[in-house]
């Protein structure tokens, strides 16, 4: 019998049946897994599986390919978030990503740590800047894990690694003032905080970075169904564009 105990970040729940529901969270030993919860939608355990929480996880399966049976117990609960617009737009889109995008079985310890820090930093920041400022690096750092990175080292028209102002929405490559005279119009402003760069992002750089993660998830990653993920993501970049303006 397979079996996996690990602390998990849910970010899925689908009922299944009459009384119990299907969860995926993202571990970071095994990556993202999926159990059936008995009794999943029982008033005990729905404050418990809400995307987001940090959950023990004990998963048993007789074979590798076969849905696990889970059960979960509560580590850290989020739930109080979701009494703000804002927060709750933002958890629902990181889990929904992540359980949409990452293939199952498959660790990716940065992500889980990386989504870790984004939950932690709506619960705590005293700004929206800050936390979605973490979020435009989960979703760069989602990008590049799964294969599809963003080269914002050094320009991909010179290769100088100077100067780097922008980004080719075709490439994904940085371009350097030079060489995007004449053409600013068509790529996107590279915020300096994307390259690592010292300062605080204002909220404009963080919705510049947004504009390019977004562009990115929707051309590589968010195909079929997954497509109506981004109206999930429009809302909470309108929301957070609205909160400064």
């Amino acid at each position: 019998m397979a079996s996996l105990t690990a602390d998990a970040i849910v970010c899925a729940v689908r009922a299944h049946g009459e009384h119990g529901a299907i969860l995926r969270v993202l571990t970071q030993e095994a990556g993202l897994v999926a159990g059936y919860v008995r009794g999943g939608r029982s008033r005990r355990l729905r404050p418990i599986l809400i995307p987001g929480n940090l959950v023990a996880l004990e998963l048993r399966a007789r074979t590798e390919e076969q849905l696990g049976a889970a059960t979960v117990e509560l580590l850290e609960s989020r739930a109080p978030l979701f009494a703000e617009p804002l927060p709750a737009a933002a958890i629902d889109w990181v889990t929904s990503l992540s359980a949409a995008t990452l293939p199952e079985s498959q660790p990716y310890p940065a992500l889980y740590t990386a989504l870790s820090a984004v939950l932690d930093a709506i619960g705590v920041a005293s700004s929206a800047r800050q936390w979605a400022a973490a979020l435009a690096r989960y979703e760069l750092l989602l990008l590049a894990e799964l294969g599809f990175g963003l080269n914002l080292e050094e320009c991909v028209a010179t290769g100088v690694s100077t100067d780097l102002a922008f980004v080719s929405p075709k490439s994904g490559g940085a371009v350097s003032i030079g060489a995007a005279a004449g053409y600013e119009e068509r790529l996107f402003r590279l915020p300096p905080f994307l390259r690592g760069q010292d300062g605080g992002p204002t909220m404009g750089d963080v919705l510049d970075s947004l504009v390019i993660t977004g562009h990115f998830l929707d051309r590589d990653l968010l195909d079929g169904p997954n497509r109506d993920l981004l109206t999930v993501r429009e809302r909470l970049v309108d929301r957070l564009g609205r909160a400064v303006a």
